[in-house]
């Protein structure tokens, strides 16, 4: 079995959706999509996917040992005493039983991964968002080294860093006329390239709302598409079809497939005082 089928395998013996999976681990849903598609050939998530789909974190990864049944132990239901152990160790446990095997790049790689899942305890949702303010009318939005293309497309972060948050004030946001539920769906990216000009420059930040995914109207979205992520204008121009639009008339517009376009977020304001 490949990852992409190791993947798939453990998450449908959870019981998950891709969605479900993804929001767990505190990811984007086009990265489990791109390793089940074989897009993308290995994950720094793949221990916190491992725990949360409860299978052997060596077997997911490196397809060392048997397929997991629902009846094994550590399938679909682990046991509290396995719980309790950090993801670090569990790695440990897992390399001496039935690592001989791996190369020590491998092994080291594995452990590695593990120690950030431990550095970032929780369930993934924290990762998404904005903190809330402790106190008043302050909120803290997360910023993350996300870059959305305007141009020809950047790569999927699998494990975006966060940078300095930054601070604001929620009253401010509602009469800049900003439209979203709950302050904490909010975070802040970056938008790249120049073909957003003049709505968008280059390198400008961006809040975006995370529980945007789908399309809800012509506006600027974040998007996954062939593998990169783009910050573009959405219309519909068919039943099967977007017509992804740039602003700056230089960069040509394209029709895209819908069945593959996946929508991240909604941009909703740019820094330089743009309301999207």
């Amino acid at each position: 079995m490949e990852l992409k089928d190791r993947l798939k395998h453990a998450r449908r013996l959870k019981g998950l959706t891709q969605t479900e999976l993804a929001e767990r681990a505190g990811i984007a849903q086009a990265s489990i999509s791109e390793i089940e598609r074989g897009l993308s050939r290995s994950s720094s998530h793949l221990v916190k996917i491992a725990q949360i789909c409860g299978v052997d974190a060596l077997w997911l990864a490196e397809g060392v040992g048997s397929i997991p049944a629902p009846t094994e132990p550590g399938c679909a239901l682990v046991g509290e005493e396995i719980q309790k152990l950090s993801a670090a160790d569990m790695v440990r446990q897992m390399l001496a039983k039935t690592g001989s095997g791996l190369s020590e790049e491998a092994r080291n790689r594995l452990l590695q991964a593990a120690e950030e899942t431990d550095s970032h305890p929780g369930d993934g949702s924290a990762k998404v968002g904005a903190t809330r303010g402790s106190a008043g009318d302050m909120i803290r939005i997360a910023h993350y080294d996300v870059r959305g293309a305007m141009g020809g497309g950047q790569v999927t972060h699998d494990y975006p860093e966060m940078l300095r948050d930054v601070r604001v004030s929620l009253s401010h946001l509602r009469e800049l006329g900003l439209d979203f539920k709950e302050p904490h769906h909010l975070k802040l990216v970056t938008g790249w390239g120049q073909s957003m000009a003049p709505t968008i420059k280059d390198r400008d930040p961006l809040i975006v709302d995370v529980t945007v995914r789908d399309f809800i109207g012509d506006g600027v979205y974040f998007i996954s598409w062939g593998g990169h992520e783009y910050i573009k204008r959405l219309q519909v121009a068919d039943d099967e079809h977007y017509e992804m639009i740039s602003d700056n008339p230089k960069h040509k517009d394209r029709i895209i497939r819908k069945e593959e376009t996946y929508i991240q977020a909604k941009v909703l304001y740019v820094w330089n005082g743009n309301l999207l």
